[in-house]
């Protein structure tokens, strides 16, 4: 006699898989891969940048072959009707950024993408250790081209071909995944300044099956790529907030929230916040100006969208032209952490974005280009920027420069801060609360709780976790 719930020969399964979070321990634990050593891994990218031909070049919008201005709303669209297009948003927020700010009503240019794409790092064990296959990637708007990147990192008018180029290598492991071999499977969201409610599918899946020893991939530990995010412009985005999602074990005794009211205090936020979003016509947007080479704010803030041509050896498609996002500065993102009953926790902030899917995410506890801030009043100012900005250096735990996702962004730069902060209260202000590490972590397995900066930062303190203060 069968039930509702399957036959009466079912096999349960452990609803959580310790021995994976033990494997992900002892990857982290391991700094000399099996494959590959750390420092050949810097030869190794540096070899790869000699070996293709990369070239990005600035063009007035007049010389894209395959945008347009779409006539009637002027959005930047490409010709297939496929990719992505730049449109207008217009943001309405009661409470305003930073509380009862400003801005509490604005327009601007926005990516709009509304495909999932797929970032997948493919797992195997060598000599009992798990090691990961990353890829040397180049992107059009990374400061040096070439980064590490996931194995796979593509959208889906990438691996349907939309581009009419080359296949995406390995794309298969990841778009019919065996279930008992999916280590990471969740949709995260991406900037939510500047793209239009954007998800990314975030995989990894562990194959046992002979993987292809290809040029531009290498296999590499967790402990080995910790060691690389210490490094400024090396490890991309789109490789940070995929390792962000792995399960680590959490052997903290306790937080100051149990997660139930972590969740409660989030649920609040989210309800607090009246965000209303519309998307206008690019042509319409306020207080933004269109010029022969960019669109830029009236006031020189914030970003620009600019134009590029590109040639690429080692990618599906050899040459095309496209629009980019490019920030006007540096940009920070900081979590202050302090220690309660010697238990790790980080500040964050309950962060809106017009782009978001769901009014707010948890951020770090400083997201700002502190450039577009500098014209404001210190009470309206974001929070405890400058405490990070101006943190002697013995409180740094951590600090690297990292690229943003640079298939769309230009030069697009962050300075990631962990920074000791003893003095911050134990009840901050409203919007703002402390978390531990493993929370944040037990929240990756959930879609749009924490944003990508968030992310980056959870990789940082994973990667700082792997190799102590004063340690290599």
């Amino acid at each position: 006699m069968s039930s509702a719930l399957g036959p009466p020969s079912a096999a349960l399964r452990p609803r959580e898989d310790r021995a994976t979070a033990d494997r992900v321990a002892l990857s982290a634990a391991t700094a000399r891969g099996a494959r590959s050593r750390t420092e050949e891994v810097r030869a190794w990218l540096t070899e790869r940048r000699r070996a293709h031909v990369f070239e990005v070049t600035r063009i007035p919008f007049a010389e894209l072959r395959q945008w347009r201005f779409e006539e009637g709303t002027g959005n930047l669209v490409h010709r297939s009707g496929r990719f992505f297009t730049v449109e207008g948003m217009h943001v309405v927020e009661s409470d305003g950024p930073f509380g009862d700010g400003p801005y509490q009503e604005w327009q601007q240019p926005v990516v709009r993408q509304p495909e999932v794409g797929v970032l997948g790092i493919l797992a195997k064990e060598f000599d009992g250790v798990l090691h990961f296959l990353m890829q040397a990637k180049m992107e059009p708007g990374n400061p040096n081209l070439l980064q590490l990147s996931p194995t796979v990192q593509a959208t889906r008018s990438n691996y349907t071909r939309a581009h009419r180029g080359t296949d995406v290598k390995l794309i298969d492991q990841f778009l019919r995944p065996a279930p008992d071999r999916v280590l990471v499977d969740v949709l995260q969201s991406e900037q939510g300044s500047w793209f239009y409610r954007k998800s990314n599918r975030n995989m990894i899946v562990e194959t046992v099956d002979d993987v292809p020893e290809l040029d531009d991939f290498r296999w590499l530990t967790l402990g080995q790529i910790a060691e690389l995010l210490h490094e400024d412009d090396l490890v991309n985005m789109n490789a940070r907030t995929v390792l962000s999602c792995v399960q680590y074990p959490d052997t903290s005794p306790g937080a100051l929230l149990s997660d139930a009211q972590l969740l409660s205090w989030f649920t609040g936020e989210r309800s607090r916040h009246d965000i209303r979003v519309e998307r206008v016509p690019l042509a319409s947007v306020r207080g933004w100006k269109q010029g022969v080479e960019s669109i830029e704010h009236e006031d020189g803030r914030y970003f620009k969208v600019v134009a590029v041509s590109v040639r690429a050896g080692n990618r599906e498609v050899v040459d095309w032209d496209q629009p980019l996002l490019e920030p006007v500065g540096l940009g920070v993102s900081a979590f202050l952490v302090r220690e309660f009953e010697g238990v790790p926790h980080v500040l964050v902030h309950a962060r809106a974005e017009g782009g978001f899917l769901d009014t707010v995410e948890l951020a770090p506890t400083v997201q700002c280009t502190p450039g577009n801030h500098a014209h404001l009043t210190p009470e309206h100012r974001p929070p405890f920027l400058d405490t990070v900005l101006d943190a002697r250096p013995e409180r740094i735990r951590y600090e690297a420069v990292h690229s943003e996702e640079g298939g769309r962004f230009l030069n697009a730069r962050s300075r990631y801060l962990l920074v000791d902060a003893d003095d911050v209260p134990l009840a901050p202000p409203p919007g703002y609360t402390w978390a531990t590490p493993g929370q944040l972590r037990t929240l990756t397995r959930h879609g749009h709780y924490l944003n990508v900066e968030a992310r980056t930062l959870l990789a940082c303190v994973n990667a700082t976790a792997a190799r102590p203060r004063g340690g290599q």
